[in-house]
């Protein structure tokens, strides 16, 4: 029996193998990988994506893999490309900048739902040196990320990672797509961080604050919301209501509420 059939997925690393080559195709046409190409795929699992990448890039790839257990399968698999590098460990505490050469970082990965929005956190702030993300997603989350004001979605995650980047929700995968079958549709999404950003904010610490402080109680207005930080007269100086709920605000109205902290 295969090494590769012996491995079990394991809940705790929140994996389930993606095996549907339809899928594959459409998620390696997205990412358009070239020779030249300083890409990074993060949680390889055994290696589905990985294989087209490889081809494209004419053998060179960077992976980012947490479990021990899967470094032995990869390595057999794909260790006759000469510029394969394997770094085991923990994406969220991986120093991307040791793989930043000559060439900016082009990110592809499937990325387990209970790392998913730390790691695009701890992501961006490399964003400087990044060509684009492209990320498997829990489609909820894919959702949060895209959402415009208004929506049910939007919120935090969609406000900080749209300050720094364009998203764009590509495709959506069934569960069936997967080994174990997850119990939630995934969806595909392209992050392409802006060369410059739309709204630079003074401050990203302080913006971060006054948005985490915002959505702490969503169904409350700004006025009680953001109590403390801002007063309502401050806020209605800026030509934002109020009384106005913290989802129906744009980015750029945020950051003027940051800079006036500031």
């Amino acid at each position: 029996m295969s090494s590769e059939h012996q491995h079990r997925a394991r809940k705790r690393f929140g994996q389930n193998f993606l095996h549907d080559h339809h899928v594959i195709d459409n998620i390696l046409a997205a990412v358009s990988a070239k020779p030249g190409h300083n890409i990074v795929e993060i949680g390889p699992g055994q290696g589905a994506i990985t294989e087209g990448v490889l081809k494209a890039t004419e053998g060179h790839l960077n992976v980012v893999e947490l479990d021990r257990d899967l470094i032995p399968i990869l390595e057999s698999k794909f260790n006759h490309y000469e510029g394969f590098n394997i770094h085991q460990g923990d994406a969220l505490k991986f120093d991307f900048r040791q793989l930043i050469q000559d060439e900016p970082l082009k990110i592809v990965g499937n990325l387990p739902y209970n790392i998913s929005t730390p790691l695009i956190f701890h992501l961006l702030t490399y964003h400087k040196d990044i060509t684009d993300m492209h990320f498997m997603l829990q489609k909820e989350v894919v959702n949060r990320l895209g959402a415009s004001p208004r929506e049910k979605n939007y919120g935090r995650l969609s406000i900080m990672v749209q300050y720094y980047c364009a998203v764009q929700p590509l495709f959506i995968v069934k569960p069936g797509s997967f080994h174990p079958v997850p119990k939630v549709d995934s969806a595909v999404v392209r992050m392409v961080p802006y060369t410059e950003l739309p709204f630079p904010a003074k401050d990203v610490k302080v913006l971060e604050k006054v948005v985490r402080q915002a959505f702490s109680m969503r169904r409350k207005t700004l006025r009680n919301t953001l109590k403390g930080t801002v007063s309502s007269e401050q806020l209605e100086a800026l030509g934002i209501d109020p009384s106005a709920r913290p989802e129906t605000l744009s980015v750029e109205q945020y950051v003027k509420i940051s800079d006036s902290v500031s």
